[in-house]
């Protein structure tokens, strides 16, 4: 719990200063264990901080300390849930990485896997990083395994090989040590694994003593190096064939299993085929008739699907009973048994776009080498993204605002939430264009002082 924002929730509503800290020391006893006189000092003190900066002089720098204010929440616009929302602020975020004079070879403009910079005109470095699963806070290992796997999958993907891992981890205050070592050590599994070091992190805790509980977040980072051009989504072209490894799902399947009781399907999702099937395609004969490749992670397919269509302007036709055929029968049965859409949340496959004419050849060197893998779609002109089924019926694909509800508190929140999408589009647009000022503006005055 947040206790630095309960005070400030409960002054805005001008609360009384005594109500306030009594309520607040209950709240901490019932956290730590501490008594209660201890308990109504902390209280105070924070209290007293609160006050501090909600009447801190901004007069000089207001434009620094204060930033712009939405009045959306992530959870109401669907940030961090993989569909419209969220895809819509990660376009946002690349406006102001665009708005920066830098340059790269991809940069997140390209809603791409990862970035890529080149290294003095003799090889390219690919970064990428991946959040853990928030459901996982209470599974340390598993979540510190599938983010490890997923950032490595990132750099893969994008036609690099894996160098090196980074670890970030944030624990609440009342956390138990015991959670930052399994988070390591699930990090270090994938790291033994696969033969990439993990070799720097950061280990704090959330909010520091502003946040009481024991939630677990953070992320895995990995660094990938290539002497060719980055596999970007950008590469695709009209008449390439769209072939999918088997999908055995990772963090979001796994979170899918717990939650709705479905322990068995954990130990589909522990493997590292990926970057079997990595290593195979970057080191290919003819590397330059695999033109993209990406992981089928951000919203499913048809969110991943939708990104193609916008990045390259070119459109996917899918068949329903391909895509079906290569998802884990496990982890298809529990998808296909709790109602959730397979095309609409994160099942890990790889997805290769290749030339029409260098498909059967990649298919059979994936399938020789256990990698289950078959033609599921094709790029065409269209623009957008159509499925096939088994009877030859098609249909759009389009993502929806979340990602397929895949634990029971999704589905009640989709029931719940109700936002005027594209008015909510105009305010973040505008906090977009303050921001970039911002940026613009500090970095002047930064430069002007030191000349």
């Amino acid at each position: 719990m947040d206790i630095e924002e309960f005070v400030k929730k409960n002054m805005r509503q001008q609360k009384d200063e005594n109500e306030i800290i009594e309520k607040l020391t209950t709240i901490i006893e019932y956290y730590k264990n501490i008594n209660s006189k201890q308990a109504k000092l902390l209280s105070k003190t924070v209290y007293d901080e609160v006050k501090t900066t909600e009447n801190l002089d901004k007069t000089e720098l207001k434009k620094l300390l204060d930033y712009p204010k939405t009045n959306i929440h992530m959870g109401e616009f669907g940030v961090g849930s993989r569909g419209q929302g969220d895809f819509y602020v990660h376009n946002q975020i690349a406006q102001i990485i665009k708005n920066t004079d830098t340059s790269s070879i991809v940069n997140p403009t390209a809603q791409d896997d990862g970035g890529v910079v080149k290294v003095e005109d003799t090889y390219y470095i690919t970064t990428a990083i991946d959040g853990i699963h928030s459901r996982l806070s209470d599974y340390p290992f598993l979540a510190g395994f599938h983010t490890a796997r997923a950032t490595l999958r990132d750099v893969c993907v994008m036609g690099a090989n894996p160098v090196a891992l980074i670890s970030d981890i944030h624990l609440a205050d009342d956390g138990d040590v015991g959670k930052i070592l399994d988070y390591t050590a699930g990090i270090c599994a994938v790291s033994e694994l696969t033969q990439v070091p993990l070799v720097s992190g950061s280990t704090l805790r959330i909010g520091g003593d502003m946040v009481l509980g024991d939630r677990l977040v953070g992320a895995v980072g990995a660094v990938g190096s290539s002497n060719t051009l980055p596999k970007a989504r950008s590469n695709a072209k009209e008449g390439d064939l769209i072939l999918m490894t088997e999908g055995c799902g990772g963090g979001t399947i796994t979170t899918t299993s717990i939650y709705n009781n479905y322990p068995e399907v954990i130990k589909e999702t522990l493997n590292v085929q990926f970057i079997k099937a990595s290593q195979l395609l970057n080191n290919y004969p003819s590397e330059d008739k695999i033109h993209a490749m990406t992981d089928i992670t951000n919203g499913g397919i048809i969110g991943d699907s939708n990104e193609i269509n916008k990045t390259t302007g070119l459109g996917i036709h899918l068949y329903s009973e391909n895509i079906k055929n290569l998802i884990n029968s496990k982890v298809y049965n529990m998808l296909d048994d709790l109602d959730i859409d397979v095309l609409g949340v994160s099942v890990d496959s790889l997805m290769i776009i290749v030339s029409e004419e260098e498909s059967d050849t990649i298919i059979r060197l994936l399938n020789e080498n256990k990698i289950k893998t078959d033609v599921i779609g094709k790029i065409t002109n269209t623009g957008k993204t159509y499925l096939e089924d088994e009877s030859g019926n098609i249909k759009q694909l389009v993502p929806k605002f979340r990602e397929a509800a895949y634990t029971p508190i999704k589905k009640v929140i989709d029931s719940i939430n109700e936002v005027d999408f594209e008015e909510n589009k105009k305010t973040i647009n505008h906090a977009t264009v303050e921001s970039i000022k911002k940026k613009d503006e500090i970095v002047s005055w930064i430069k002007s002082r030191y000349e």
